[in-house]
């Protein structure tokens, strides 16, 4: 299997990166057959590469879900306070420009498609492929789609017929939704890229309607009255279905606010099809996160400007569908909202099948996954095509294996947690990186030890507050334990160390070889990945 020699691996230049051979780390006895099993190019025309209109909206669709239509009326039931709540946004805003500052230094560092894969990589060399085990674990168990194509199916079923679903028709329809994202960016990648441009800037649209709606609100142009949310409004009131949840609800407000900005590092995904990366990057990326960031604020106030708390708290509907109810009566807001937040869901899909199968195809170019060079290859569309399928093949399980209910719900909101872990690995190597005197780096960008300790604490408290028992003693409030949840989401991390064992000790012992993967660049500049077969003794 592919492991990249200790050399390459200490430089930080990219260019030093780019150009050394990724050899096998084989032992003395160690026997070369000769016998290249396969051998793969990645050449993609610079038409192909997204520019920083691209790396925005590759961003921001990934982060603008379904999250900003409906999270805040849980965030108001927490806090029970409209300045709090207000206060907590921008808070998360904030928390994740910290998180860019971390991702850029790398991403600047270290200038290839894989992400975090790369960077722990680079941080944490011994045991050897260890880190990329446990992240490949988490990438490919739960870095599926099946959150928001089923969102999608959902709301194209609202809009249909006035009321949210959740059956197997819903579920049929998200498969739809995740199939054409995927044969899009397989055979018509160029529209794929369009595609999630077109629907980024269509959630922007909605947004600022939704932020400009607000002002009017304000201004007193709404069919309701005034709910006067703004007076005394740091003022934190209990009951009436919200409020009253101390520490533990502030903290699992945050979290959800965390979770809503999540898809900020999404370009460092891609960086192999990104011009110029380096200024791309930096321009695009606080460029999405700031914008995302005073949208949702914005958003919020608009909320309060024209939805009651009571109704805020209590409402099992969107607090969207509230608002536009309040605002434009109830047939605008019926026959609207359903039909916007579809086809957001459909910019998240895109967004995310669009990264993820590049991750997947990052880790199949190291020889890392069974059939690597299968996903790892290019061939026949000149698109990560089999990586694409491996990313749907896990959405439509996840879509139809579960059970509606507390497992499917369970499963979607697992998608998240693992990656607290990683994100604290990673912001904990970053300080190793810039304070060991045995390590060379010197990245194109310096994130401040004060940034980087946030982030670092950020996520040791996104990782660590699921363990804490519900102040109201409700263990079951989900439908299941509440210790269930991070249990389960450290134990994936977990299955990614076995699977380490068993691939680089067990199987090849039992084989007697091992499959290795070389990555070089060819005098063109044209990244190849050969695939050898290495005996592991000597008969």
């Amino acid at each position: 299997m592919g492991i990249f020699d200790k050399s390459s691996s200490e430089r930080t230049a990219p260019e030093e990166v780019a150009k050394d051979n990724v050899q096998a780390n084989t032992t003395a006895d160690d026997v070369e057959t000769g016998e290249i099993k396969q051998e793969n190019k990645f050449a993609y025309d610079d038409s192909r590469k997204l520019g920083i209109t691209g790396a925005v909206f590759l961003i921001l669709n990934k982060m603008i879900g379904t999250g900003i239509f409906s999270t805040p009326s849980s965030i108001f039931a927490a806090t029970g306070s409209v300045g709090i709540s207000l206060m907590l946004w921008v808070i998360g805003g904030f928390l994740t420009f910290c998180g860019l500052s971390v991702w850029l230094e790398f991403g600047l560092a270290i200038p290839r498609s894989g992400g975090e894969k790369n960077y722990l990589e680079r941080i944490y060399r011994h045991p050897r492929y260890l880190a990329t085990c446990v992240l490949a674990s988490q990438m490919i168990l739960l870095g599926f789609s099946s959150g928001n194509s089923l969102a999608f199916g959902r709301y194209v079923l609202y809009a249909a017929r006035g009321q949210l679903q959740d059956g197997y028709e819903a579920r049929g329809i998200g498969v739809a939704c995740a199939t054409f994202a995927v044969v899009l960016h397989t055979l018509a990648p160029k529209w794929g890229v369009r595609l999630f441009n077109v629907l980024g800037i269509f959630k922007v649209a909605v947004l600022l309607f939704i932020v400009f709606s607000g002002f009017a609100a304000l201004a007193g142009r709404r069919l309701v009255p005034d709910p006067r949310n703004f007076d005394n409004a740091f003022a934190i009131e209990s009951g009436k279905g919200y409020g009253g949840g101390g520490a533990y609800a502030y903290s699992n407000a945050l979290l959800n606010i965390v979770y809503s900005f999540k898809g900020w590092e999404n370009a460092n995904y891609v960086l192999s099809e990104i011009k110029n990366p380096k200024r791309t990057l930096t321009i695009a990326a606080p460029l999405a996160i700031g914008g995302v960031t005073i949208l949702y604020v914005l958003a919020n106030v608009a909320y309060f400007a024209a939805v009651s708390k009571s109704d805020l708290a209590t409402s099992e509907v969107l607090v969207a569908g509230l608002f536009f109810r309040n605002v434009f009566g109830d047939s605008a807001g019926a026959r609207s909202l359903p039909a916007f937040v579809a086809l957001s869901n459909m910019g998240n899909v895109l967004a995310v099948s669009f990264a993820h199968a590049r991750l997947n195809q990052e880790l199949g170019k190291e020889g890392l996954l069974p059939l690597s060079r299968v996903w790892g290859s290019n061939k026949p569309f000149n698109s990560p095509a089999a990586a694409l399928f491996l990313h749907w093949i896990v959405t439509v399980i996840v879509l139809l294996a579960p059970p509606p209910g507390p497992a499917y719900n369970f499963i979607v909101n697992l998608y998240t947690y693992p990656g607290a872990w990683i994100n604290a690995f990673v912001a904990g190597g970053l300080i190793y990186l810039q304070y060991s005197k045995k390590e060379q780096w010197n990245p194109g960008w310096r994130t401040f030890l004060p940034i980087t300790v946030i982030f670092l604490l950020c996520n040791a408290f996104l990782a660590i507050v699921p363990f804490i028992p519900p102040a109201d003693g409700d263990f079951w409030a989900e439908g299941y334990p509440y210790y269930v949840f991070p249990v389960v989401g450290v134990g994936v991390l977990i299955l990614g160390g076995i699977y380490w064992a068993l691939w680089t000790k067990f199987w090849p012992a039992v084989r007697g070889h091992k499959i290795v993967a070389e990555r070089i660049l060819d005098e063109e500049g044209v990244e190849v990945i050969r695939y050898r077969k290495i005996k592991t003794h000597v008969a």
